[in-house]
């Protein structure tokens, strides 16, 4: 399998060595008072929010409403495969919040015990194939990504949109091998935007985010595998008045907006 690791300046990488020194920043810090809402009730401090490739645009730019309606906020990501995210959750991770693009990745979460509160579905998404721009294999079904000489790649079955694909392909009685598994999906799009594949299956988020680079071509098998996604608060998040905060805006009609602009269902 391979791995596809984009950072940006808001995204925080949680991993190996840094997950353990975080943890320490996490049993120094965990009294003091900037890393809390104010006495007055005000979002104020930092919050870590783990979340789903698939959100990284909508959430950067909810993230960036969140700090301007709220001076002295900071909201930091790690956006990765649900899976991954949760494993590293229920591992000791220090976060606030998780949104997760599966019922079945936040499960992990829950049945440890990881979460404060219900979780509760905020979006659905669905899938879509992202192809060359101008679609030069002519592909208009999934049953074409089949054929032979086509260079597909696919998300790994473990993470919610490689899980969704497996539904699509057994609804339609298909069987595809692609060439490489993929740990998330902004990965599996990459491979196409960067013109190492053909074709892969992705959310219409991300072809839509994707903007020219991809072009997108729906597919009737995808109204078998659309994806809940569930977020929550975190039983140790270390500001849980503006985790709180944070979560309310994701929800909220303005934050519905912005992720339906996205591509994602809000309804």
């Amino acid at each position: 399998m391979t791995r596809s690791v984009r950072r940006t300046r808001r995204t925080l990488r949680v991993t190996g060595v840094s997950a353990a020194a975080l943890l320490g920043l996490s049993a120094c810090s965990s009294d003091h008072s900037p890393s809390s809402a104010s006495a007055s009730g005000k979002p104020s401090g930092e919050v870590t929010v783990f979340a789903a490739a698939s959100l990284k645009e909508s959430f950067e730019k909810l993230g960036e409403t969140f700090e301007k309606e709220h001076p002295g906020t900071k909201v930091t990501f790690n956006f990765g495969g649900s899976d991954a995210l949760a494993a590293s959750i229920t591992g000791g991770a220090p976060a606030d919040v998780f949104a997760s693009a599966s019922p079945k990745t936040m499960k992990i979460v829950t049945d440890a015990g990881a979460n404060s509160g219900s979780p509760t579905t905020f979006v659905r998404n669905q899938l879509e194939i992202a192809t060359l721009p101008g679609n030069p294999d002519k592909v208009d079904s999934l049953k074409d990504l089949t054929g032979s000489g086509m260079k597909v790649v696919l998300c790994d079955t473990t993470v919610p949109c490689g899980a969704a694909t497996q539904k699509a392909l057994d609804a339609g009685k298909l069987k595809l091998t692609p060439v490489s598994w993929e740990q998330d999906v902004k990965s599996a799009l990459n491979k196409v935007a960067l013109r190492e594949a053909d074709a892969a299956v992705v959310y219409k988020t991300d072809v839509k985010a994707a903007g020219d680079k991809v072009e997108g071509v729906e597919f009737p098998e995808s109204a078998d595998a659309v994806n809940d996604y569930p977020i929550t608060l975190l039983k140790e998040s270390r500001n849980p008045g503006t985790a709180k905060a944070f979560v309310e805006l994701v929800k909220s009609p303005q934050g519905r907006t912005v992720l339906s602009e996205a591509g994602f269902l809000t309804s």
